[in-house]
């Protein structure tokens, strides 16, 4: 699993995520990411290039959302792969966090 960050225009940071998100990817990303939910309010996180999403994965996810909505922000997932967003429904992540497929949309979530 590989992490990097973009800052983008009015404060929105970009998490770009790509490869596995299971038990081994979410260990190797968990202490950036935390950093990032804990210091960011506006993070888009593009799910585009992940390949498979586990359990530990959303537990990452979740827990970043959390962290930044105690700092009154947001978070958005970006263009997950069918599959990985077919996981996001069944476990209804959905219902907790937007996904969109544009990031435009994803600004305008975050920005709101």
């Amino acid at each position: 699993m590989e992490l990097t960050i973009e800052t983008l225009d009015d404060g929105v940071t970009k998490i770009n995520l790509a490869g596995r998100l299971d038990i081994v990817g979410a260990q190797k990303i968990d202490l950036q990411f935390s950093v990032v939910s804990g210091s960011q309010r506006k993070v888009i996180v593009d799910l585009g290039q992940v390949s498979f999403l586990a359990s530990m994965g959303i537990r990452t996810i979740i827990m970043g959302a959390k962290a930044i909505n105690l700092n009154g922000g947001r978070m958005v997932l970006l263009g997950p792969t069918p599959d990985v967003e077919k996981v996001l429904t069944t476990t209804g992540i959905d219902t907790l966090l937007s996904i969109v497929h544009d990031l435009d949309a994803a600004i305008g979530v975050v920005s709101n």
